[in-house]
């Protein structure tokens, strides 16, 4: 009866510990679930499910995302975020959002004028004035939104592939 009890025990703490692990592993979101849950991504969200790319931005990276916010996209002429999320339309929406990512992790800290190749194949063109920083036309206005695989920086206008 005492070896039972032992093993019980041993057992619970053997389980406890391994839900430990598992939590604390679930509390590191990648690119995809930190911004499911900022709130002021859904328009991104939606138009990386209706892309497509979920399972991509979730993989190992690291990714560097210039996500454009809900207020950027509705700066887009009316009816083209509704055009863009159609099926027929889905290369040019992949097209649009890998425009937003830069394979490898860069902080603030590291941005630099610069042209940065994105994983669409396209440059953008990277500016750093007076303490701004611009990503073709658009203003990084939060920075360094950490990921389990890369880092967010926030941009207020939806850049797009010439």
């Amino acid at each position: 009866m005492k070896t039972i009890r032992i093993l019980a025990i041993t057992s619970l703490v053997a389980a406890s510990g391994f839900f430990g692990i598992a939590h604390a592993e679930s509390k590191a979101k990648d690119i995809v679930a930190v911004a499911s849950s900022a709130g002021s991504f859904n328009t991104l969200v939606a138009a990386v499910k209706a892309a497509g790319l979920v399972e991509t931005l979730q993989g190992t990276g690291p990714f560097t995302v210039f996500a454009p916010t809900d207020e950027a996209f509705a700066k887009l002429p009316k009816g083209t975020v509704e055009s863009l999320l159609k099926p027929e339309n889905k290369e040019k929406l992949v097209a649009i959002l890998t425009y937003h990512v830069v394979a490898g992790k860069v902080m603030a800290a590291d941005v630099k004028t610069m042209k940065a190749k994105t994983v669409s194949g396209k440059e953008l063109d990277v500016k750093v004035a007076g303490g701004t920083v611009t990503v073709d036309n658009a203003k990084v206005i939060k920075t360094d939104v950490a990921a389990s695989n890369g880092v967010i920086h926030v941009i207020d206008t939806v850049v797009l592939p010439n």
